[in-house]
């Protein structure tokens, strides 16, 4: 997925007023200000709330279902067939902020700021970015951009990834 596909598909759920904060790999690379690596898809997270309309937008421009191992009714993926896959991880708030349903993620974690093509959106927080980049077996992948957030902002590589600096 290119930084440019990224971008019109943010600002769909932006102009359609479906308030979402970038997750994943886009999620990283808005924290960087840049694309540092290639996307197969676009993790977003919104309220569940939104899903009905969010179906119907991408539903109304042939997104389809994809089915996934861990596909449930809080996390799913579409696609249009050409290619952008879109990862979303849905949640609810009760009246005190704590997480009451679907993808546990503390509400601080959804108030980071970024940007594609040098346009702001919300995304994960950096504190929240690296630390769900650790807690199990990490990949190269998951270094990768643990790494490129850590030396972007002049923090400490988490303990987890000892084992690709050796």
């Amino acid at each position: 997925m290119t930084a440019g596909v990224a971008f019109e598909l943010v600002k769909l759920f932006e102009q359609n007023q479906i308030e979402m904060t970038l997750d994943g790999g886009w999620g990283v690379d808005a924290r960087l200000g840049e694309q540092n690596r290639p996307h197969a898809d676009l993790d977003i997270v919104i309220a569940y709330k939104d899903v009905t309309r969010l179906r119907g937008q991408l539903e109304s421009k042939v997104f389809v279902d994809v089915t996934h191992p861990d596909t449930r009714e809080c996390n799913f993926v579409m696609d249009d067939e050409q290619g952008p896959l879109i990862d979303m991880h849905t949640n609810t708030y009760d009246p005190v902020a704590h997480p009451e349903y679907g993808i546990d993620y503390p509400l601080e974690s959804l108030k980071g700021c970024g940007s594609i093509m040098g346009y702001p959106f919300r995304c994960i927080s950096l504190e929240y970015m690296v630390k769900f980049h650790t807690g199990y077996t990490v990949d190269e992948m998951d270094y990768l951009d643990g790494k490129a957030l850590c030396e972007h902002k002049a923090i400490n590589l988490p303990k987890e990834y000892d084992k690709f600096e050796e």
